[in-house]
């Protein structure tokens, strides 16, 4: 890249020493995923297309042909190849593990058995279908559905020929289970991560997710939408790349140069760049290549303008997966509310197309300069730590700091709200909150809430027996009232009747009251007055109550 970058002003000089410093950050080891394929291809299509493209490939892939239609799967052959006639084709699985059923009128049956296959899985899948089965934004590796795009089944065919031995990549991902706010007791919270993964490598396992490290390709947009750092990009961390961003930018006010610009992109978009644009890119405009674009996020995007630049844009093109840009633009939404808040320009992070013959335009709306004084913190791996960071050091030197700025819906930051006339202080909500965002007040009947923990999952509005919570979305920018806690609601304790001991409060025995009023257990004055004893004080009652019954007047 750095070839095509101009070098006529300060800028353009400063941007050559930097970046000659400053070499991309070779990623720490991670555990690697291993696939296996002996080379049995699935093709799925009319039999006329199945058995033109098995026929191409038949000399270094097993080929089995699926040809998919209104009545149950008939095995038979056509030009050498087992032919699977009938039903329709369900497909599931990644390289060296494909799984494909058959759906019948009458059965649905696994193509192995039906073609007497020894083992239950195919390596490969080639798909012919228009549209294809799969909807993926970034498909199964092994799996190549290249209907209706030009070229596209040439490229398929020599790729699927070499997809045959052992292969392997990084785990792209970490996954922290403890902090996931995915759900609890039964209730489904935060599902960013799943709307955002543009693999389908992500599924609920109830009270957290699963992620299947042979789908995931590493899109990383997962990672950019989680809300409570959960979910971690791997390969590379965080902190990797942004102790890179640091020194760049470091090195490039060192060497003269004013004003950085990063323009982060990956590989694909790189291209893009390096063919059409660099030439005549702004020299305070410094590319830098990450490994995948949508591993970014509001943390990294924040941090790098603490660190000193004055605006950082993030490369797309058509081909970036519809999940992963959608994502972007959700995070860009956020981020802009947040720097709006603070009095920065809303232009300060955004997305570029650089599929455009021209660029020009894209760069007329740059702030004119960063702060004045940038961070020297390192970066942590933990998320929310290096948001804080960030956020408090962009506010201090903030032009026009406000006490708290809205947000988005989504957005992972914000209050929640309770309708003190409709809460009884049950503490459903408490027993579901997974960030410790809500407690209850020990002895006293309190709702405390700290608000810099809140992730806005959700939990404790669905939690809510009488639908008195509601999220809100904001950012609270005084550090010392965003980390204390404070008290949502209070009662009166309510004391039991019997020995003075409190134990509830008027409201939730009210509810309670209310609840029961037609139960056949609480009939009696004698059965209705319980409900106002601490729960030794009744047990005690209903015993007494038991034996002056059983003794004989």
């Amino acid at each position: 890249m750095s070839a095509n970058l101009p070098e006529l002003g300060r800028d353009g000089r400063a941007r050559a020493v930097s970046v000659a410093a400053r070499h991309r950050p070779e990623a720490e080891p991670t555990s690697l995923v291993s696939y296996q394929s002996h080379g049995r291809l699935v093709v799925i299509g009319s039999e006329e297309a199945a058995a033109s493209a098995a026929g191409r490939v038949c000399e270094s892939l097993s080929c089995t042909l699926v040809v998919p239609g209104a009545g149950q799967p008939e095995p038979g052959s056509a030009g050498g190849h087992l032919v699977i006639r009938g039903g329709r084709p369900l497909v599931a699985g990644h390289l060296g593990r494909f799984t494909v059923n058959l759906e019948g009128p009458s059965a649905t049956v696994s193509l192995a058995e039906a073609a007497g296959a020894a083992t239950p899985h195919y390596d490969l899948v080639l798909d012919l279908s228009e549209p294809p089965l799969l909807d993926h934004d970034i498909p199964p590796v092994g799996y190549f559905a290249p209907a209706g795009k030009a070229g596209a089944l040439d490229r398929a065919l020599g790729e699927l020929v070499e997809l045959k031995g052992e292969f392997e990549k990084p785990k792209y991902f970490a996954f922290d289970p403890e902090l996931c706010a995915h759900g609890r007791s039964g209730l489904t919270g935060c599902t960013r991560c799943l709307d955002a993964c543009p693999t389908r490598a992500i599924t609920s396992a109830g009270d957290v997710v699963a992620v299947d490290p042979y789908l995931c390709q590493g899109a990383g947009s997962c990672v950019a939408a989680c809300p409570s750092g959960a979910m971690s990009y791997a390969f590379p961390k965080a902190s990797n790349l942004l102790t890179h961003l640091q020194g760049l930018l470091e090195d490039y006010r060192a060497a003269g140069g004013e004003g950085a610009v990063l323009l982060l992109h990956d590989g694909w978009s790189g291209v893009a760049i390096r063919e059409r644009h660099a030439a005549a890119m702004p020299e305070s405009v410094l590319p830098v290549e990450v490994e995948e674009i949508g591993s970014t996020g509001i943390d990294t995007w924040l941090a790098a303008l603490a660190y000193g630049a004055r605006a950082v844009r993030l490369a797309v093109t058509k081909g970036t997966p519809a999940r992963v840009t959608g994502e972007l633009l959700a995070q860009a939404g956020f981020a802009a509310s947040l720097l709006a808040g603070m009095g920065y320009s809303g232009e300060a992070i955004a997305l570029l197309e650089c599929d455009a013959e021209d660029l020009s335009g894209a760069w007329a709306g740059l702030p004119e300069a960063g702060i004045d004084r940038p961070a020297r913190f390192a970066a942590p791996d933990d998320k929310r730590g290096l948001l804080r960071l960030a956020i408090e050091h962009l506010y201090r030197q903030a032009p026009e700091p406000r006490k708290s700025v809205e947000l988005p819906a989504g957005a992972p930051f914000g209050e929640i709200q309770v309708a003190r006339d409709a809460c009884t202080l049950c503490m459903g909500c408490v027993s579901v909150c997974p960030a410790g965002a809500l407690a209850a007040g020990g002895d006293l009947p309190q709702l405390r809430f700290t608000e810099w923990n809140c992730v806005q999952c959700g939990l404790c509005e669905s939690a809510c027996p009488e639908d008195a919570i509601a999220l809100h979305p904001r950012f609270l920018f005084d550090a010392e009232a965003r980390q204390q806690p404070r008290v949502l609601h209070e009662e009166p304790p309510f004391c039991c009747i019997t020995c003075g001991k409190p134990f509830a409060t008027q409201a939730m025995l009210d509810t309670l009251a209310r609840k029961l009023e037609g139960h056949w257990m609480f009939q009696t004055e004698e059965a209705r007055r319980r409900l106002q004893m601490c729960d030794h004080c009744r047990v005690q009652d209903m015993f007494r109550s038991e034996r002056s019954r059983r003794v004989p007047h």
